[in-house]
């Protein structure tokens, strides 16, 4: 029998760099009323070739769907779907903090150091710092900085991923489709 509750899933996306391919993307999510928790697009290795990385909580029968959907758009080359185990990802967060309560609590200073997070600058307003990590190292670090009421600014990135295997999961399909069109040619 299959398990129907909701798990954390990434989903790769590769596309062409084609204008409005987010939307058309994002609308799959939307129209199976599934959230989007984490997005981030950026180039892939391969040239002319975005990747999108997407996370959001969902069963595994309704993320087959929104999988094969996205894979239809006739600009995306592939989509694939990943639980935690099968890929390794990290996110970044900055976090703009009271110099005042740094300075007054070695505690907020000793949380930074158990996380190894950096300090980017320090001045006598604010200092600011970056830490990357996996999502419960940030969310441990805002609340452990919270409850200092120290922070005047947090933002953190989407997540980024990339998968156990050796190369671009689209490699072979790309190879294979250069093959196909190549004997076409013949």
């Amino acid at each position: 029998m299959e398990d129907n509750s909701k798990k954390l899933y990434t989903l790769l996306v590769y596309s062409e760099n084609i204008a409005g391919i987010l939307n058309q993307i994002t609308a799959v999510f939307t129209r199976r009323q599934v959230n989007i928790e984490s997005l981030n697009v950026s180039a892939s290795s391969i040239e002319n070739i975005h990747k999108y990385t997407i996370t959001a909580w969902s069963d595994e029968n309704q993320i087959k769907k929104i999988t094969k959907a996205i894979e239809k758009k006739i600009d995306v080359v592939k989509a694939e779907y990943y639980l935690d185990d099968q890929i390794f990802f990290y996110e970044v967060a900055l976090f703009k903090i009271s110099t005042e309560v740094l300075l007054k609590y070695p505690e907020v200073s000793r949380a930074i150091r158990r996380h190894d997070a950096s300090m980017m600058e320090v001045n006598p307003t604010y200092a600011t710092v970056l830490l990357a990590g996996l999502s419960n190292d940030i969310t441990d670090l805002f609340k452990q900085l919270d409850s200092y009421n120290c922070i005047l600014q947090f933002t953190r990135s989407g997540r980024i991923a990339v998968t156990r295997s050796f190369e671009e999961p689209i490699t072979d399909f790309l190879d294979e489709q250069e093959r196909i069109e190549n004997n076409s040619d013949d």
